[in-house]
């Protein structure tokens, strides 16, 4: 299993300033007698969790995960960052932009060669790619694609990389297809009002966008499920057929191409943390579920599978004690 990053005890000079003191202060919250101490109260550790769009699943997700962390640990302060999703995710909690991200796995790399310093807390669910369009409309297949107005998603997101390599592998170039690069939201829109004739989104069950879509107006999922294995012989072995039934969103039901989610972490956060971040989203996955279905699809034992990541020394502790 290839290695994304070291941890920050074997990469001199990685950890950042303030992290010894922080690892302290978490220390001290736990030790009984703490509250007798009389030293002035440090600052709450910042916890950034780079997300998604507001209407898809890593948002939901992980605005539940900041309410347990603020209730739950003392002295830290957890909030959401809107983003593109997977690709700026990755660079966010590389760069030190954010704590906490979601992912999908085939963004990340499979070398360590410039990789950003991450690591996984836990494989959490699986994404489903879908390609939407109107109920009545002319795309019934991939190849229907060819010459209309497609959106792949937004730059820097998971979606863009998986629809980017599924036209690829379906030969259907730029100069077939007129793609668009615009988020979940702005694609419902743009397909509502006719500016595109179809959308790629890759998100867990069910997408609140669609679900609302398919509410508002006849909508179609197209079958993708010739593509998995073509797109694992050319990018890899995270790609998998996943059914869509007609219980998520009240269409006709498809099979789809499916790709594993991480929950990453800054790969310098002390390992006590970790370790608590780790235990609360494993012990609190009924609460998580509550916010959003695909989240309640946890588990220790499939946790633990995040190739090419390797798991955060705190997480690993954790699962280790756990025994999944």
């Amino acid at each position: 299993m290839h290695r994304v990053s070291r941890t920050a005890s074997s990469r001199p000079g990685h950890r950042r300033p303030g992290t010894a003191a922080l690892l302290a202060l978490l220390l001290a919250t736990t030790l009984t007698g703490a509250a007798g101490c009389q030293d002035a109260p440090a600052e709450p550790l910042t916890i950034r969790i780079a997300t998604g769009s507001p209407t898809a699943v890593y948002y939901a997700f992980g605005q539940s995960l900041a309410t347990i962390l603020n209730r739950e640990l003392p002295d830290v302060r957890a909030s959401v960052v809107i983003t593109a999703a997977s690709a700026e995710n990755v660079r966010l909690v590389g760069s030190g932009a954010a704590e906490l991200g979601f992912t999908q796995a085939d963004v990340l790399p499979t070398t360590t060669a410039g990789s950003p310093a991450v690591d996984a807390v836990a494989r959490v669910y699986d994404d489903q790619l879908h390609l939407v369009t109107t109920g009545g409309g002319p795309v019934r297949t991939v190849a229907d694609l060819r010459g209309r107005r497609v959106s792949v998603g937004a730059p820097g997101s998971g979606t863009e990389i998986t629809a980017t390599r599924l036209l690829e592998v379906a030969r259907l170039g730029d100069d077939e297809v007129q793609l668009e690069r615009l988020g979940l939201d702005h694609s419902v829109a743009a397909l509502r009002s006719g500016q595109i004739d179809a959308f790629f989104f890759s998100g867990g069950l069910p997408v609140q966008g669609i679900t609302e879509l398919a509410w508002r107006s006849a909508t179609r999922l197209v079958d993708l499920r010739e593509w998995t294995e073509p797109l694992r012989s050319r990018y890899g072995q995270v790609y998998v057929s996943r059914d869509i039934p007609r219980s998520v969103y009240g269409v006709d039901p498809v099979t789809t191409v499916a790709d594993p989610n991480y929950l990453i972490v800054r790969a310098d956060l002390p390992e006590r943390l970790v370790r608590e971040v780790t235990r609360l989203l494993m012990e609190r996955r009924a609460e998580l579920g509550a916010a959003h279905p695909a989240a309640g699809r946890m588990s220790p034992r499939s946790a633990i599978v995040t190739a090419p990541l390797s798991l955060h020394p705190g997480a690993a502790a954790w699962y280790r004690a756990a025994k999944p």
